[in-house]
């Protein structure tokens, strides 16, 4: 039954991850702590052992979708890079604090990041455009098949900003993909197909450094890799499918439901 259970997770993790840049971690950690710990289905889960078979799963998935987007040339590889070596040292600080949190703390802070993500991109469309990274920084442009998109920003701002991305991935294994791309499409005024693409880029990146550092804290419950990493390599394959199918505004849309609902959920997890 817990192999079921994992597949579908893995599945539905890969398929959501890829559609909207979050790396899939976001959907498997509170999925598999809910079958795990409320439900009692799966045997031997932790926050510890989720985050690490969280941060295994996204090597794959970012793998996957960094391919399929590759040939729509939706990917930023300068940016991803910058972005990838600002999240290095928060990551490993960020698996190195997880230790010490307990499964309701765990649950009430990660509900609490995700509540925040998810009403700053609520409020998106009644705020004015933040130009101020554009003009200030190294701009970048994009073009599709009806508009140019001139996006950017300061390389020292990208790098404070991806320390803490990458200790949030190490903290709650969520791959950095769920804070990233709100920024890169509010802050940096990226087109968010590329945000997506490049995000994807990014958590394929770091999640082999977040997984070395889990491996080396014992935090990776290597049996239960096998159901869902494959689930999740073939979902990241269909999301990013859906994703060229999609308008910017459905994508926009499907992030701000995802991460409100997962807050929601994980906050009262944290404190019922």
């Amino acid at each position: 039954m817990e192999w079921v259970l994992l597949v579908v997770a893995g599945l539905f993790s890969g398929i959501v991850g890829a559609l909207v840049g979050l790396g899939g971690g976001v959907i498997l950690v509170p999925a598999v702590l809910f079958f795990g710990t409320t439900l009692a289905l799966i045997p031997n889960i932790t926050p510890q052992s989720v985050v690490g078979l969280s941060v295994i799963m996204m090597i794959f998935t970012g793998l996957s979708s960094t391919l399929s987007y590759m040939k729509s040339k939706t990917v930023d590889f300068r940016s991803g890079f910058i972005f990838f070596i600002g999240s290095i040292p928060g990551t490993i600080l960020g698996a190195w604090v997880n230790k010490g949190l307990d499964l309701p703390s765990f649950n009430l802070y990660f509900g609490i990041l995700l509540i925040v993500l998810s009403t700053l991109l609520l409020v998106r469309d009644h705020l004015k455009p933040v130009r101020w990274f554009v003009e200030n920084g190294k701009k970048r442009t994009f073009k599709d098949e009806k508009d140019t998109y001139v996006y950017g920003y300061p390389i020292w701002f990208a790098l404070v900003l991806t320390f803490g991305v990458g200790f949030a991935s190490g903290l709650f294994g969520i791959g950095g993909g769920s804070i990233i791309v709100p920024a890169m499409i509010l802050l940096f005024l990226f087109p968010p197909h590329v945000a997506v693409g490049t995000s994807m880029f990014m958590v394929f990146l770091s999640a082999i450094v977040n997984s070395a550092t889990h491996i080396s804290l014992g935090n990776v419950p290597w049996l239960y890799t096998i159901p869902v990493v494959p689930a999740a390599y073939i979902g990241a394959k269909i999301g990013a499918k859906l994703n060229k199918k999609l308008n910017s505004d459905s994508l926009v849309l499907a992030l701000r439901i995802v991460l409100l609902l997962l807050g929601v959920r994980s906050i009262i997890d944290g404190l019922f």
